[in-house]
């Protein structure tokens, strides 16, 4: 079941981060960085690739889902159960409702071919996380800076 964390501060307009994270420990440091980092955004999360691309094109559990509200921005792990990320991010790009939405591949990762695969399926950015909790702190207040208050869409001006 994806999972809905949302911070909420006096906002205007509220914009969705997908975190696709099947490490539960993972998972609860990447919120933790967002929480301190001042991300006012809702956060969703997926465990599995499956789950992402439910989530994405509503169905399964998230038929009722408007599969027009896009995530601002998808971080992505690759090493996931069920569809590996490089498959998620293929059957986003080839789907004309999701193929413009912003994908970070976020991984452990480091090894060439798996970047070159990211891109070569659509990745807009990959990064490797750090090992340090520090560091990953400031990646993500970094990442969270770009890809949400920086970066335009062209479906974000629809909402």
């Amino acid at each position: 079941m994806c999972t809905r964390y949302t911070y909420e501060w006096n906002l205007i307009y509220l914009m969705t981060i997908l975190l696709v994270e099947d490490n539960p420990d993972e998972e609860e440091l990447a919120l933790i960085a967002f929480k301190k980092s001042g991300i006012d955004r809702n956060i969703e999360v997926a465990r599995d690739g499956q789950e992402a691309i439910d989530y994405m094109l509503a169905q399964g559990e998230f038929q009722e889902r408007d599969v027009t509200a896009l995530p601002s921005v998808i971080f992505l792990d690759i090493n996931l159960p069920k569809l590996s990320g490089l498959e998620v991010l293929k059957i986003l790009r080839n789907d004309e409702r999701t193929k413009l939405v912003p994908v970070v591949l976020l991984t452990s990762s480091d090894e060439e071919q798996d970047m070159i695969d990211g891109y070569s399926s659509g990745a807009n950015s990959y990064i490797r996380k750090p090992f340090d909790f520090n560091e990953f702190l400031l990646q993500i207040k970094t990442l969270s800076t770009y890809w949400l208050d920086n970066n335009r869409t062209p479906y974000a001006a629809r909402k």
